[in-house]
């Protein structure tokens, strides 16, 4: 089993707080041209705490099954698998009953690598998230329109916009990209 990371402690339900959390993690993701800098973490929603966290790019290009770049949401899920040892797709059957996901960008619903996209992976725990908490929408930068929220919530996961940070996030996420004069 894999050592847990020591964590903040945040109420229940304080999704600004979360969001916060999360913004600071996309902080440590670093920043390229071609990417977002993108901060999750992966929460008991009942108790408040802090399961996971990924950003973009943490984890290495060599993971079995899936050698791209790991997006946070990925990087979240990769880690419950290797604490308690199990396959990624069966991290469900180790989450807590009321697992939410929070992360500083809408979860991927296509990829320019080819690689298996975040709402993909979410749809495919099966229910173990229920909610994603989202601080923006995926900018047209790379997809034009790559919103999954659609299929999350016609999959059963409702997507809920936290709102305040919105600024702060897309300057993280634009991180490494050229400014617009």
């Amino acid at each position: 089993m894999v050592p847990t990371e020591a964590y903040p402690t945040i109420a229940p339900g304080d999704h600004k707080a979360f969001m916060e959390y999360a913004l600071e993690i996309a902080r440590q993701s670093p920043p390229q041209a071609d990417k977002f800098c993108v901060g999750a973490c992966l929460v008991d929603e009942d108790s408040g705490k802090v399961l996971s966290t990924g950003y973009s790019m943490e984890l290495p290009r060599d993971r079995p099954g899936d050698p791209g770049r790991t997006h946070a949401e990925h990087c979240c899920f990769i880690k419950v698998a290797d604490q308690y040892g199990v396959d990624e797709t069966q991290i469900g059957n180790v989450l807590p009953p009321n697992t939410v996901l929070y992360t500083t960008m809408e979860p991927c619903n296509s990829r320019l690598s080819g690689n298996k996209p975040c709402v993909d992976r979410i749809i495919g725990l099966n229910g173990a998230v229920k909610t994603v908490y989202v601080g923006i929408k995926e900018p047209d930068t790379f997809i034009v329109a790559n919103s999954g929220q659609n299929r999350l919530e016609e999959a059963g996961v409702k997507m809920v916009f936290v709102e305040g940070l919105q600024d702060r996030i897309r300057e993280v996420a634009m991180a490494g990209h050229d400014k617009v004069q």
